[in-house]
């Protein structure tokens, strides 16, 4: 394939997926798992599937598969997600989606054969969890990762369960779980995505390996507390819940400088959310992100025990709840090399970088051999509009990914 017809090959497909979820002001995008604009994207999905003569598959927990290739033979797999946050850019799992069956045209324009093995585009379902707060639902469902009793009943902000949605969606919730004999038939994956940081930014690289993924957790902590009138009520006399959340606010960002992590807080639900009435009660979420195991645990040990001591102090209870937990991943080291060694000619210093973002790759790679090709984002930003990739830059991802898939179907 031509340079001029790898771009418009790549534009074409990459344009009519960001459409998808747009929001009307033209600023950002919202696909949550399940939704209207979910659908339309798996649609779109299967529609660009079908014109490049893929058989298309929905496996048992809603992860959508084209396959070039025959199913039930030894696969590589390669994809990424086409789901997004709130109001999110256009890159994030969109880009290793797009660049995936961009370079399956690649393969096919070079007169790549498959050999024995087949080649899956997969767009995993649910991988940031942003509806039901289920981060790589699908994979780590897929995995064993993820316990279906812990995460069907879990409900969005209006109260639709996941198993409902589910199942409104098409797939049967009452299915899903671990998949064994799919597992068994992987041997190899490569998830391309655009970089979430700076390091290629700064370092004037295009493309880069990624060599692991930091762990990282997310924790639900309910706080109660006694609603009454914000005017009447002396404040001696309350039990205010939000006074406690900002107690975790301030201690999730003093612990994490303290022990070199990322701690966040950014969602919290309100009851009953009145501006004249004191709350009573406050769900917060933390989310929360370290170098290695044993960093995080300690991280999150000490937070729990100040958000205790705020509510003790406030005369309110508090409850936490684990909603995820992912230890450190170091991808295959045999897996990097190989793929080092095939990218580094058109990509000298070919960097490996390490992120603290999840990824669905890193829940397959503690079952199979997984890697994953990071591309430059020019701001660093991401989960936000301002994220953005130059042209050339997806470009260059698409030929490496292209490359790497070359190196492992035929082996």
């Amino acid at each position: 394939m031509s340079a001029i017809d790898l771009e418009a090959n790549f534009v074409g497909l990459f344009t009519a997926l960001a459409q998808i979820g747009r929001h009307d002001n033209g600023v950002g995008s919202t696909r949550l798992a399940w939704t209207r604009e979910d659908l339309a994207a798996r649609a779109w999905l299967t529609d660009a599937a079908d014109q490049r003569g893929l058989d298309v598959e929905v496996d048992r927990n809603g992860n959508l598969w084209a396959w070039w290739g025959a199913r039930d033979a030894d696969v590589v797999v390669t994809g990424s997600h086409l789901d997004t946050v709130l109001a999110g850019g256009a890159y994030d799992g969109a880009l290793g989606v797009v660049s995936a069956l961009t370079a399956v045209d690649g393969l096919r324009d070079r007169g790549t054969p498959l050999g024995a093995r087949s080649l899956a585009v997969v767009a995993f379902a649910d991988e940031e969890g942003a509806r039901f707060n289920t981060p790589t639902f699908g994979s780590g469902l897929m995995t064993g990762r993820r316990d279906p009793a812990t995460v069907l009943s879990r409900r969005d902000g209006d109260g639709v369960s996941v198993g409902d949605a589910m199942a409104d969606a098409g797939v049967d919730p009452g299915g899903v779980g671990p998949d064994p004999q799919r597992l068994a038939r992987i041997r190899a994956v490569v998830e391309l995505h655009v970089e979430q940081g700076r390091h290629l930014v700064d370092t004037g690289h295009p493309v880069a390996l990624c060599s692991g993924v930091w762990p990282r957790g997310r924790w639900r902590v309910q706080i109660d507390g006694e609603a009454n009138h914000a005017g009447t009520t002396r404040l001696d006399e309350r039990a205010d819940p939000m006074l406690v959340l900002a107690t975790a606010i301030y201690a999730a960002r003093r612990r994490a400088q303290q022990g070199g992590c990322r701690a966040t807080i950014g969602r919290v639900d309100v009851s009953p959310n009145g501006a004249s009435s004191v709350a009573s009660q406050v769900t917060a979420f933390l989310d929360a992100r370290a170098g290695d195991d044993a960093t995080l645990d300690a991280f999150a040990e000490q937070w729990w025990a100040d958000v205790r001591a705020g509510a003790d102090a406030q005369g309110c209870r508090a409850r936490l709840e684990v909603d995820s937990r992912g230890a450190a991943t170091a991808f295959d080291a045999e897996l990097r090399a190989r793929l080092h060694r095939r990218l580094a000619p058109r990509h000298p210093g070919l960097p490996a970088i390490a992120t603290a973002a999840g990824h669905d790759a890193a829940v397959l790679a503690d079952h199979v051999p997984a890697a994953m090709l990071f591309v430059r984002n020019l701001t660093g930003v991401s989960h936000s509009p301002a994220e953005q990739a130059e042209i050339d830059d997806c470009l260059a991802g698409v030929v490496a990914l292209t490359d790497a898939l070359e190196e492992l179907i035929g082996a």
